[in-house]
C-alpha cells in the first residue's frame, strides 16, 4: 500500500540516534507548524518533553505538551484521547502533532498494541489536515520495533534523509499482531448471560478485591467490565465467559465470547456527536492500562489490565 499523493495527511517516522538528531528533527517541525499558524502539540514521554521545552525557549509557550506515558499508557486511547482530541479540536486549520508512543521500558506485552496503534493511525486520519511524526530511538529500541515502523509509516526520516517506505502496509501489521493472547495465569471462568450481567460485574470485583485492588481502580475495572459484558450479550452471541488474576502487579479482567469485532478501530474511532452507542469499547480503552484484544470468526477476547 501507498499513501495517496492527494492525501493531506502525513505521518512521517524520524528515527533519531541521540539527544542531538532528536531536537534536530522536531525542533524545527514545531517552529514551522507555529511560524504557520498551526495548532501544535507533542505528546512524547515526560524527558522528552523537558528537552523539548529547553530547545524551544520562549517558542514552548505556543505548543501543547502532553506525557505520553501517562496520557498513552494504554495504546489504545491515544488515537481518540490524545491525537484527535487534539485535532478535532482544531478542525478549520491544519495541525502538527508530534507522537512517541513507543519508547524504551515499554513492555513485550505492550507492543502489539503499540504496533497496531501506529498502523491504525493512517486509517484514522485519511484525508484529514494533519502531520504526525513519530520519533523512535534508533539506538535504543529492539530492531522488530523499527521494521514494524517502515510498514506503519509512509515516509521514514533517518539521518537527515526522508526516504519513502518500500515496506509501508499498516493493515499488514494490524493482522499480524491480532494474534491468540498468551496463556493466562488462571483457569477458573464465570460464564454469563443476559439475566447474569449483575452477577458477572459482582464476581470480578469480589475478585479484584481480594487479589489488592481497590479505590478509583476498582471503580474503573467493574465499569469496564459491564461494558464488556454487556457488549457479549448484545453483540457476541448473548453469553460470555469472564476470568480475573493478578499478573506482574497488574489486576486483569479477561471477557471472551462468539463476536467478531471487523472494524479494527472499534474503541478507537470516538463516535459522532448524534451517534448512538458505540462507546462501550471506547470507555473500556480510557479506564484501563492496557487492553489487548484477539478477535476473528470463532469469537473475540479481550484482556484489560488494571495498575494496582
Amino acid at each position: 500500500m501507498t499513501a495517496p499523493a492527494s492525501d493531506t495527511f502525513v505521518h512521517p517516522a524520524l528515527f533519531y540516534r541521540g539527544e542531538k538528531e532528536y531536537v534536530d528533527g522536531t525542533v524545527p517541525f514545531i517552529r514551522d507548524g507555529l511560524t504557520a499558524g498551526e495548532p501544535v502539540a507533542v505528546a512524547v514521554p515526560g524527558p522528552n518533553l523537558a528537552v523539548l521545552r529547553a530547545a524551544l525557549g520562549e517558542d514552548a509557550t505556543g505548543v501543547r505538551f502532553v506525557d505520553m506515558t501517562r496520557a498513552g499508557r494504554n495504546p489504545g486511547r491515544i488515537i481518540p484521547r490524545v491525537l484527535r482530541a487534539f485535532a478535532d479540536a482544531h478542525r478549520e486549520t491544519r495541525v502538527r502533532i508530534i507522537g512517541e508512543p513507543i519508547w524504551p521500558g515499554r513492555s513485550g506485552l505492550e507492543y502489539p498494541a503499540c504496533a497496531q496503534h501506529e498502523a491504525l493511525i493512517n486509517p484514522a486520519f485519511q484525508g484529514r489536515d494533519v502531520t504526525i511524526l513519530c520519533p523512535y530511538d534508533a539506538e535504543r529500541l529492539a530492531r522488530r520495533v523499527l521494521i514494524d515502523a517502515y510498514a506503519t509509516h509512509p515516509v521514514v526520516i533517518s539521518g537527515g534523509q526522508r526516504l519513502n517506505s518500500a515496506a509501508y502496509a499498516p493493515e499488514h501489521v494490524v493482522l499480524h499482531y491480532n494474534q491468540p493472547l498468551p496463556v493466562a495465569a488462571v483457569t477458573e471462568e464465570h460464564v454469563f448471560g443476559a439475566d447474569d450481567l449483575p452477577g458477572a460485574r459482582h464476581l470480578v470485583v469480589e475478585r479484584a478485591v481480594r487479589l489488592g485492588l481497590s479505590g478509583v481502580r476498582l471503580e474503573d475495572l467493574a465499569l469496564a467490565t459491564a461494558e464488556l459484558t454487556t457488549n457479549s450479550v448484545v453483540h457476541g452471541g448473548g453469553w460470555g465467559s469472564v476470568r480475573v488474576w493478578a499478573e506482574n502487579g497488574q489486576v486483569v479482567c479477561e471477557v471472551r465470547d462468539q463476536g467478531h469485532v471487523v472494524d479494527p478501530l472499534a474503541g478507537r474511532r470516538p463516535p459522532a456527536r448524534d451517534q448512538r452507542g458505540g462507546r462501550g469499547l471506547l470507555l473500556v480503552h480510557y479506564l484501563s492500562d492496557l487492553v489487548l484484544t484477539h478477535t476473528g470468526p470463532d469469537g473475540t477476547t479481550v484482556r484489560c489490565y488494571f495498575d494496582f
